[in-house]
């Protein structure tokens, strides 16, 4: 009983909601804008995280950081969105053929360019050019031009690094249609920085 009670009291003295906002609430837009690519719901998202974590508040064990137990309600919501925009994008038959038609670009097992259309290099090979902050607007410029689901397909597979299945199992998606998507984001996004950063 004394232990629980200490155990408490030191979750009062970490744990303080009234510097929420002020410590973690730029870098929690951060983290959902380069998600979601549209500022009114990173913001709304946030809002959320800080209320869903208040009524979460005893549940905190204090195992990881407040910044790190914050950045996992957040993460969970986002998924929330990226479920709900994934069911509408796969629902609409248009959207679902465009995905499918691969021929074009990719041989027939998808995970390999046909010869005329493999890409080349553009100046980004580099280090230091990837991460140039002139770079970084131009790349969440065309991430914010993907599909909603395709942005949620790419944002979890390569900023969040979630296995295929994990992907797979949160959006509802099959497993095929998870690698057409990633194949047709790339595409996309190749795309997009050619004409914009060359």
């Amino acid at each position: 009983m004394q232990s629980q009670n200490s155990t408490n009291i030191n979750l009062e003295n970490n744990t303080d909601p009234h510097v929420w906002v002020a410590r973690y609430a730029d870098y929690l837009y951060k983290y959902a804008l380069t998600r979601i690519s549209d500022e009114e719901l990173a913001r709304d998202l946030v809002q959320e995280t800080f209320l869903a974590a208040l009524e979460r508040l005893q549940k905190f064990e204090g195992k990881s950081t407040e910044r790190t137990w914050l950045t996992a309600i957040l993460k969970n919501k986002i998924i929330d969105v990226y479920r709900k925009k994934a069911s509408a994008f796969v629902k609409d038959p248009g959207v679902t053929f465009a995905e499918c038609e691969t021929d074009d670009f990719f041989e027939p097992d998808v995970h390999n360019w046909k010869p005329d259309h493999r890409p080349v290099e553009f100046g980004i090979e580099q280090a230091d050019q990837f991460e140039s902050k002139e770079f970084q607007l131009v790349l969440q410029k065309c991430l914010r031009k993907l599909p909603s689901l395709w942005l949620s397909v790419f944002t979890m597979k390569h900023l969040d690094d979630e296995p295929a299945d994990t992907i797979c199992n949160d959006l509802r998606i099959s497993s095929s249609n998870f690698w057409i998507i990633i194949h047709r984001a790339k595409l996309s996004l190749r795309e997009c920085l050619q004409k914009n950063w060359i």
